[in-house]
């Protein structure tokens, strides 16, 4: 049987929203909700563990708190707004290797997509083990937006993204558009460690719905979320 962790990462800066990480919604930190739903994961048998991989010692007890592990911080140099999410992975997964122990796979959960829940990531995983990629992304689908209607700019002119951008197609002739939404992405480590990426050029796609696919990085996304969370409370 494959092994898998469940890894969060949660630096403590952020230039957007100050301590964005551990930012209050509904009287709950944010990280507290990916914890949760990487909870569920393990408990349904779909991963071994949820780690929190921070450089910060109130994210790390804060976690703790939720019921994560926290076996290390993070160290500084991996923690920076330049840092790539792929150095925080083999962070980890080296770290577990020194003492014996290997993983096939990580489920990484950004802590910015706290909509994402249990459920998510179990039919993810489910469909990454169906699909025989190297990784998964989960994505929502956008149905306003198209290479048919979309443009780089150069100077003040429009470059099309598709050259049939200009020949009236209807919405509902486009083909399908799907966009990650960072909340689930899944990575075998025999392919991080040869590559040093992420996503695999074909990855396995995980559909969520679009009201589940918030992604913070500004207050606005904050306040939409806090609003969403205490509407779903009301049901």
């Amino acid at each position: 049987m494959k092994q898998r962790m469940a890894l969060i990462p949660a630096r403590g800066g952020s230039k957007g929203i100050p301590r964005k990480n551990i930012y209050l919604i509904n009287n709950k930190p944010l990280i507290a909700y990916s914890i949760e739903a990487g909870l569920e994961a393990k408990e349904a048998g779909v991963v071994d563990r949820v780690i929190v991989s921070t450089e910060d010692e109130e994210i790390a007890e804060i976690s703790r708190q939720y019921g994560a592990e926290v076996p290390f911080l993070r160290p500084a140099e991996l923690a920076s707004d330049k840092s790539k999410s792929v150095d925080c992975m083999i962070h980890a997964f080296e770290f577990f290797k020194e003492q014996g122990k290997v993983y096939d796979d990580i489920v990484l959960l950004q802590p910015t997509s706290p909509l994402r829940n249990g459920e998510d990531i179990i039919n993810s995983i489910k469909v990454y083990d169906e699909s025989g990629s190297e990784s998964l992304v989960s994505c929502y689908l956008e149905e306003s937006v198209s290479v048919f209607n979309s443009y780089y700019l150069e100077g003040n002119l429009g470059i099309a993204l598709d050259e049939n951008h200009n020949k009236g197609k209807r919405r509902q002739d486009l083909p399908p558009m799907y966009v990650r939404n960072g909340a689930i992405f899944i990575t075998n480590t025999d392919y991080m460690l040869r590559t040093k990426l992420v996503v695999a050029d074909k990855p396995a796609v995980y559909v969520m719905p679009h009201e589940r696919s918030v992604n913070i990085d500004t207050i606005y996304d904050m306040k939409l979320t806090e609003w969403m969370v205490a509407t779903q409370n009301e049901h």
